[in-house]
């Protein structure tokens, strides 16, 4: 009992650096979320209303300089916000609205340390790990072509890149040679297959980059972290909200957004399923994504969507070198839970890829139908 007033009282203080109207009645932790401390707190205004926030602890492992995610986040919000106001919207496309602190920045440092953020709680909504059906999908890919057109006339130099080389695969896939170079966990001659396939591949992983470079795809203001559980959902109507978990908003291209996100959802089975047979790309999945991202981001070029469907393509390779690197260092970038777990997932993405090559013309036929219309 005393250990959980201390504990009410940690997060009475932590909410006490905000400026937050009403009495504090209670607070708990939430355990969702790899990368921050997240906690849900309640007020009771002078009316009796009860109002909660979000307030969250910004891992600074992770992100070294929390001031610059903050101000991208500000920044980010603000004109979101702004221009939503401006054309009346009211159906996706929202965002995130900051609580500042009491010094009037949007973020402050701890009782105890570190660097703390207060946003206000979206009532009414939910999140899904995975996607459930088609109307989902489509809600989900709505909300980040929403996100990403709101966010096409801020200049992205306004944007601070707080993840170096955050998708740069040709990066990546070198970060995958030194670990074959090193082979420190004495693995590499077991996955001589997965090592060849992606060699295969090696030229065709520098495209987009090499397209941006030069000016064949804009820079924009991208998400980077397109799951669909950053997307809220209203649990009533099953409709797209806000998008949410704004840390890694970076300049980039905005079509690891889109390969990403379908990377992530289309894939009819769990990323680090280890039988390979129940690898497949959902098609009618796809195509709700291509619907709902292109109905809601006009402001994409020709040779934006032109790419689409490589980029589901590339995105999976990508993070099939992320795997298997971090398998041959031993496992210690991503959390796993059984042996082989990484080797399993680089697997499962490897295979995604080549079901993308498999299905890639009727992938194209439902893009161009987009692009006649």
């Amino acid at each position: 009992m005393q250990n959980q007033r201390l504990a009410q009282e940690k997060m009475r203080q932590i909410g006490d650096l905000f400026a937050i109207g009403g009495k504090f009645v209670s607070g708990e932790e939430i355990q969702t979320g790899l990368i921050n401390t997240s906690v849900c707190l309640s007020y009771v205004e002078d009316d009796g209303v009860i109002r909660r926030y979000l307030i969250q602890r910004i891992n600074e492992q992770v992100f070294p300089r929390p001031g610059d995610v903050m101000q991208n986040i500000k920044r980010v919000t603000r004109h979101v916000n702004d221009r939503v106001l401006r054309s009346k919207r009211d159906f996706s496309g929202q965002s995130l609205n900051l609580c500042p602190a009491k010094t009037g920045e949007v973020y402050a440092g701890g009782p105890n340390g570190g660097t703390w953020r207060c946003y206000r709680f979206i009532e009414g909504c939910r999140t899904y790990d995975q996607v459930q059906n088609e109307h989902q999908a489509y809600q989900a890919a709505y909300a980040f072509g929403a996100f990403s057109d709101l966010l096409s006339d801020l200049d992205p130099t306004l944007i601070v890149e707080t993840i170096p080389d955050f998708h740069h695969t040709p990066k990546r896939y070198q970060q995958l040679v030194e670990a074959v170079e090193n082979d420190v966990a004495g693995r590499v001659k077991s996955v001589q297959p997965e090592l060849e396939f992606l060699a295969s591949q090696r030229e065709q992983l520098s495209r987009l980059v090499d397209m941006q470079a030069e000016g064949i795809l804009p820079v924009r203001i991208v998400h980077n972290d397109t799951k669909i559980n950053n997307v809220m959902i209203n649990a009533e109507t099953d409709e797209a909200v806000c998008v949410i978990d704004l840390d890694t908003v970076m300049p980039g291209v905005s079509l690891y957004d889109f390969g990403d996100m379908v990377r992530s959802a289309a894939n009819e089975t769990a990323e680090d399923d280890g039988c390979i047979e129940n690898v497949g790309l959902s098609m009618p999945i796809f195509k709700a994504m291509v619907n709902g991202y292109l109905d809601a981001c006009p402001s994409l070029t020709a040779e934006e969507i032109n790419e689409m469907v490589f980029s589901v393509k590339l995105c999976a390779l990508e993070l099939c070198t992320r795997f298997l690197a971090d398998y041959l260092n031993g496992d210690v970038y991503f959390k796993t839970t059984r042996e082989h777990h990484n080797l399993d997932r680089a697997r499962n993405q490897l295979r995604l890829a080549q079901c993308v090559d498999e299905s890639s013309k009727e992938m194209q036929g439902v893009v161009k139908v987009r692009l006649a219309s």
